[in-house]
């Protein structure tokens, strides 16, 4: 089965894998270490799916605006 989410800056992986540990941490997902998904319910995938995209929207707004953090 192929990704279909590849990565458009590959060099961008590891900053998106910290931003999903944090993510898991601040929501208190459990991610698993077999990398398998399939164990984790909608609802904690949903949750992390959102708080990353937040994350990843106010890092565009404040890079937009000319300041970074």
């Amino acid at each position: 089965m192929s990704r279909s989410n590849q990565l458009i800056v590959p060099q961008a992986s590891q900053a998106l894998e910290q931003l999903k540990l944090e993510a898991a941490q601040e929501l208190g997902v459990q991610i698993p270490a077999d990398g398998y998904y399939g164990n984790v319910t909608s609802r904690d995938a949903g949750s992390l799916g959102g708080y990353i995209t937040k994350k990843l929207v106010q890092i565009a707004e404040q890079q937009l605006s000319g300041g970074y953090r």
